[in-house]
């Protein structure tokens, strides 16, 4: 593995004087208070073969349901993931483009939805087969866990898995109990939500619904979501158990877009004309159903089988100018989407001995498929603005997969065990095209993708509470339905051209808990190092439509540290660092000729990232805490000429809770970003006009209470 260079801005001395004394100052109180509570055991669900988090032989970060929602929106992951290493997750504060979202780099280049990053919800891809993703559909009002997996382990997960987010929905279990909450804030921000859960007739449930609203911090920034998720667990004999969930949701947004780094200099809430003009907004409706079944065939073998279908719908008007519509290649400036789609997942897990020591084999065939009808549309009628116009597009898309795939988890000798699994993971795309007129002819055409995907990892116990490991891999990450849709320099037909890009990943970690009699807790730390080659680039994004290609060889590398200590009883203090050396090996030249040189930093990585969260519970009814975030400044394009400046941000939250008999009262307020600071929350990664940036908001509040009666 290559050396990592950890290459630190000139503010960083400070920051980490400030947390070092931090640490001196939490530990010293550590040490005058009486012995505090050990930090519960996990056991880690991303890893096939399950395992407690120590024995982990990946970088895995766990949030438990509970940090989820205290204190919190319960609308975005950004709320609570966003102290993860590795992650990079901005709110965009556009509710029709979702998160940004990358794992050390992977995903960076997307200017909409999740890319590169693979996302499952109660076992159920949110992913397609094609590596385009979202996160609108997990509930946090009832999410149970989130794991975020990282390096060459979630290679295991197929295409386009530089990393893997698992989120799990609570199980119903005990007395029926019903919640009822309601939280508003700054700009309009209103969230309404219900939770009914509980155990009865050997039947768990959990049923939450929430509407949130906000008029947004920019003009042509208000939105309304609406979520509904339940899942029903029972147990048909004493060996087996049956999980069914079901989710809804229904998004009606405005699209701001982005500006120019001068417009957001000198107004940060300004929204550019385009938007306005044309009315851009989405509406996205999804309902989907799965099964999980699990059968314990005795005490050795064990099989799984999840199924799943869904129906997804996008009617989204873009700002696509009215002549870049004129030629007859155009696509128009209004897309309209719809999506049926399912799959599964048949997993056997079987428990053996090899040469006498202990090893666990899973095997299993995931495959899904997407039938997809697209139509393009002129965003104009005569000199109407923002209106679905004549038909411009209409083609119907096919994606498939069917990915066998193995692991293995041998105990070989004492203190050791070695991981290792292989995936086939094979991607085909099939379009037909319906709209063939002079001067677009027909545009049909397919294309599959294949490679195997290896993966091996070495654990050492190098005693009760230290563990090191060290893992290899190899990726594949395709280009999406999206991705191909247009070709560079407005040529007519898909980009079947595009190829995707391969990686191998290399990782060594540490994981170690802390059992002192005055400090409990775990920390952990990784370097990592990825060689890529073909990596997808945007080539052109003008007018909401972005045309990709192939750039040559990238490299990613850097280091994360993690921490989570109880200091006392009433202290408990979190702390996170990611420092990533994300760049291009071989330079490449866009599609308007523009030539970007080698060593250049890829678009939408930031260099360094950093979290402190200090939680202090003074008494059983009250919860104080405080949040400082670090990001760097991130390069807005390929040629690194503009940069979105790095920020620093603050956090203030409390909370009170109070018991009387079955009703439950919990009460909470948070200030984010507390000093005002002025900075951009994510960037449009080569925005063809220049305009780049995404406002974060200013100074924000909230204030909720939650109301519960257990029957």
């Amino acid at each position: 593995m290559h050396v990592v260079r950890l290459c630190l801005s000139a503010g960083w001395p400070l920051r980490l004087s400030t947390l070092a004394s931090l640490m001196a100052l939490a530990q010293g109180t550590a040490a005058q208070a009486t012995e505090p509570p050990a930090l519960p055991d996990v056991t880690v669900r991303s890893t096939l073969v399950q395992s407690p988090l120590d024995y982990a032989p990946a970088a895995v970060t766990i949030v438990d349901g509970d940090k989820v929602r205290d204190r919190q929106w319960q609308v975005n992951l950004s709320e609570s993931l966003s102290g993860t290493p590795g992650l990079l997750l901005q709110n965009r504060q556009n509710y029709a483009q979702d998160l940004q979202l990358s794992i050390r780099g992977h995903g960076a280049r997307s200017t909409f939805g999740v890319r590169g990053v693979q996302i499952f919800v109660d076992g159920i891809p949110a992913t397609m087969p094609d590596g385009q993703g979202q996160t609108n559909n997990i509930d946090l009002q009832s999410v149970e866990r989130i794991e975020v997996l990282r390096g060459p382990y979630s290679t295991l997960y197929g295409n386009a898995s530089g990393g893997a987010i698992n989120a799990y929905t609570e199980r119903g279990e005990g007395r029926p109990r019903v919640d009822g909450s309601f939280a508003m804030g700054s700009n309009g921000q209103k969230r309404l939500g219900l939770k009914a859960q509980g155990e009865q007739g050997g039947v768990g449930y959990v049923v939450s619904a929430s509407r949130f609203l906000t008029d947004g911090i920019r003009p042509q920034s208000a939105a309304d979501k609406n979520l509904l998720n339940a899942r029903l667990d029972t147990n048909p004999s004493d060996s087996s158990h049956l999980m069914l969930v079901a989710n809804h949701v229904n998004v009606d947004a405005q699209d701001p877009g982005g500006v120019t780094p001068a417009e957001w200099a000198a107004n940060p809430r300004a929204t550019a004309q385009g938007p306005l003009d044309f009315n851009m907004r989405k509406a996205m409706r999804q309902t989907q159903v799965g099964l999980t079944y699990d059968h314990r065939v005795d005490a050795s073998n064990a099989l799984r089988l999840m199924v799943y279908v869904g129906q997804r719908h996008i009617t989204q008007y873009q700002s696509t100018p009215v002549a870049a519509q004129k030629p007859a290649t155009s696509a128009g400036g209004v897309i309209d989407l719809g999506r049926d789609y399912g799959g599964a997942d048949l997993r056997w897990a079987h428990d053996t001995r090899l040469a006498g020591r202990p090893l666990s084999l899973v095997l299993g065939l995931a495959a899904n498929l997407v039938e997809e009808d697209r139509q393009g549309y002129n965003n104009f009628l005569g000199s109407q603005l923002g209106v679905m116009g004549a038909l411009r597009r209409n083609e119907r898309n096919t994606l498939q997969n069917a990915d066998p795939y193995l692991q293995a988890s041998w105990t070989f000798a004492p203190h050791w065990k070695l991981d290792a699994g292989l995936r086939w993971s094979n991607v085909s795309f099939v379009s037909r095209d319906r709209y063939i007129v002079p001067g677009n002819g027909d545009d049909s055409g397919s294309t599959r993708f294949q490679r195997w995907l290896p993966m091996l990892s070495l654990q050492h116990e190098l005693n009760a509470l230290t563990h090191v490991y060290a893992s290899l891999g190899g990726g594949m990450d395709t280009p999406t339905f999206n991705e191909i849709s247009y070709r560079p320099g407005g040529l007519p037909g898909l980009n079947f051209g595009l190829q995707p890009a391969t990686s191998s990943s290399a990782e060594v970690g540490l994981r170690q808990r802390i059992a002192g009699d005055t400090l409990r807790g775990h920390w952990s730390m990784a370097l990592f190092h990825t060689d890529t080659r073909n990596e997808i680039v945007t080539a052109d994004n003008t007018g909401g439509r972005s045309t990709f290609r192939n750039a040559g060889r990238t490299r990613r590398q850097g280091a994360e540290l993690a921490t989570q200590l109880q200091l006392t009883p009433q202290w408990l203090f979190n702390g996170a660092l990611t420092v990533l050396d994300a760049k291009l090996r071989d330079g490449f030249c866009d599609g308007k000729g523009s030539c970007v040189p080698a060593g250049k930093r890829l678009a939408g990585t930031a260099r360094t990232q950093a979290a402190i969260g200090l939680d202090w519970r003074p008494q059983h009814e009250w919860r104080m805490g405080a949040e400082w975030r670090h990001v760097g400044a991130i390069a807005a394009n390929d040629s690194n000429s503009v940069e979105a400046p790095a920020y620093d941000v603050l956090a203030l939250s409390a909370g009170y809770t109070r018991q009387w008999g079955p009703w439950r009262l919990n009460a909470f307020a948070r200030i984010d970003n507390l000093t005002n600071k002025r900075y951009v929350g994510s960037v449009i990664v080569n925005e063809g006009n220049g305009r780049y940036y995404e406002a974060a908001p200013g100074r924000q509040w909230m204030a909720g209470v939650n109301l519960g009666y257990q029957f």
